[in-house]
């Protein structure tokens, strides 16, 4: 079986962080481990508390992983401080991480920053660079690629813009797009455009992580980067519209939406 290592926060309500990731690269085919950023005292309303773990807790979690059950595919979600981006950079370094996906969760969808600018600055000098695959949104790709986006041209442009400052493959998605949630690659110098409807379902708690953790299976199990996006985006319109309703805020998808079906192969 396919491994994948999820390095995010834990969300205590399960629709996002670590939850997320674990039931998406688990109903994708592939078996999940994690290393915990943080606790999150959280629900489909809000955050309520956040406890950091240290930096060096964060690098016997990774330590223990690979020196066990190395993973074929690495997550790394949020992490909201330098000492611990720089800790995952050199780890995963030290132990020749392959396939890294890194979903820059800077900004919140109502455009609070996220993460201190010390961090960000970081975040761009450590891991992006290491970084196979990098997925923002439209407010974290006017972040990397110091320009606004307002279209889809805009879109590939910011997207060209971070691939070459990074060399990774750069999906920029189109989740905060006002018209629709299509989604531009840019990969060793071509475009793939993702087309997608946006769903009208206001449960959406956890879709970054979603989509990213469902990137990081496919490409576990040894899809190309196209054909991994391609497959996460199906996997992430699936859970949505299913339409789950929990909570009284933005609920979490049905991450189980098919469990015995296409997305495990």
């Amino acid at each position: 079986m396919k491994t994948a290592l999820s390095i995010a926060g834990s969300d205590s309500c399960g629709g996002a962080g670590i939850q997320a990731d674990i039931k998406t690269i688990t109903l994708n085919g592939v078996y999940a481990m994690s290393a915990v950023t943080a606790l999150t005292a959280q629900n489909t309303t809000g955050v309520r508390a956040v406890y950091e773990v240290s930096p060096e807790f964060l690098g016997h979690q990774i330590d223990a992983v690979f020196e066990d059950i190395r993973p074929d595919a690495v997550k790394i979600g949020m992490v909201s401080s330098s000492a611990l981006i720089e800790t995952i950079a050199e780890r995963l370094l030290y132990y020749k991480a392959e396939n890294i996906v890194v979903d820059p969760v800077m900004v919140a969808t109502s455009g609070a920053r996220l993460i201190s600018e010390d961090a960000v600055n970081v975040l761009k000098e450590k891991l992006l660079p290491i970084a196979d695959v990098i997925t923002p949104n439209i407010p974290e790709a006017e972040v990397l690629s110091d320009m606004r986006i307002t279209s889809r041209d805009e879109m590939a442009l910011a997207a060209e813009i971070i691939h070459q400052r990074y060399h990774g493959a750069v999906l920029v998605k189109g989740g905060h797009s006002v018209s629709d949630a299509t989604d531009i690659l840019c990969f060793s110098g071509t475009f793939s455009t993702f087309e997608g409807n946006r769903i009208d379902n206001p449960n959406t708690h956890g879709t970054g992580c979603t989509l990213s953790s469902a990137i990081v299976a496919n490409l576990a199990k040894g899809y190309p980067i196209e054909e991994s996006v391609r497959k996460a985006k199906e996997y992430i319109s699936g859970a949505l519209g299913a339409m789950l309703d929990l909570g009284q805020g933005s609920g979490p998808m049905d991450h189980a939406f098919d469990y015995n079906g296409q997305f495990r192969n």
